[in-house]
């Protein structure tokens, strides 16, 4: 299911069953892929991350950080203890429950996830950003008996003021 990480960073809070999951995907929502035109014009700052270069959103962490109040966020990425990582200081974020997918995480998709969420979220109100949301993922979410919504970004953009709003607007106000 989830690791509950002591790491460098400090030890990941206990889950808080009083606000709703927000899981949130790295690649194509914090790490930006796809982007027209020379990497001088990026709309990112690029890192070295075990060895390969990503494209982070200079804007995502102030994002994120928003939404901190209203929802306990959750690394649901392929990435799993590397968010924790690599991130955190590049967003300016705590430490946050990794989602763990034994090794079924596919780029491009975002269906073998769906399992890991749903036991994480058993019960409570989930929000799901991530870039690569597929009918599957939308069935799930309507079969769900919990309120569930899903924002799908787009790769090249990531995490935008607009999705921060309706992540708020949907959360009800947990704060």
């Amino acid at each position: 299911m989830f690791a509950v990480h002591v790491s460098r960073l400090g030890r990941v809070p206990e889950p808080d069953s009083t606000k709703p999951v927000l899981a949130v995907d790295v690649d194509g929502v914090i790490s930006l892929f796809g982007f027209e035109g020379p990497a001088e014009n990026a709309p990112c700052k690029f890192q070295l991350i075990d060895g390969m270069a990503h494209c982070i959103a200079v804007e995502t962490g102030a994002r994120l950080q928003r939404l901190l109040p209203h929802y306990e966020l959750i690394w649901a990425t392929g990435w799993e203890d590397r968010a924790n990582e690599y991130l955190l200081l590049l967003l300016g974020l705590p430490a946050l429950p990794v989602l763990h997918f034994g090794g079924a995480a596919r780029f491009g998709s975002a269906h073998w996830k769906l399992e890991p969420i749903g036991d994480y979220a058993q019960g409570r109100r989930l929000a799901w950003i991530d870039d690569s949301l597929d009918a599957s993922c939308h069935e799930w979410a309507a079969a769900r008996t919990e309120p569930t919504l899903l924002v799908q970004t787009d790769a090249a953009v990531g995490l935008t003021d607009a999705h921060v709003d309706v992540l708020i607007d949907w959360s009800g106000g947990h704060v």
